[in-house]
């Protein structure tokens, strides 16, 4: 995968603020990749970014990773879904106007080395 995507995806990542959560769909939209190719590079390189704060559109994560997840929903006040599959992204999802003005400023220098 290009590195130049891969920082793209890390940096929104690191955008989205504590107590609320995203999308992979969302996140793609961002940064103009399949919601697939972001869920990739966070299996990938993920690991030390706020990766607990990208979910799927209904704010589920693979049961491997909900359990990871949970403690750190808990300390950022995200509740959890009343199935206990995920967390409530209807009443948490980030801003997504906000996200994108702060994904421009963090990726700008990446977008000048482009060309």
């Amino acid at each position: 995968m290009d590195e130049v995507v891969v920082e793209k995806v890390l940096r929104a990542i690191e955008e989205v603020p504590p107590g609320r959560v995203v999308s992979y769909g969302d996140l793609g939209a961002l940064v103009g990749i399949n919601p697939r190719h972001v869920g990739l590079v966070l299996r990938h390189w993920g690991d030390n970014v706020t990766w607990w704060r990208v979910t799927n559109r209904d704010g589920e994560l693979p049961p491997e990773l909900l359990a990871r997840a949970r403690p750190r929903w808990q300390r950022e006040g995200i509740p959890e879904k009343p199935d206990g599959r995920g967390c409530r992204i209807d009443t948490h999802r980030v801003d997504l106007e906000l996200l994108r003005r702060a994904y421009s400023r963090a990726t700008d220098d990446l977008d000048d080395a482009a060309g």
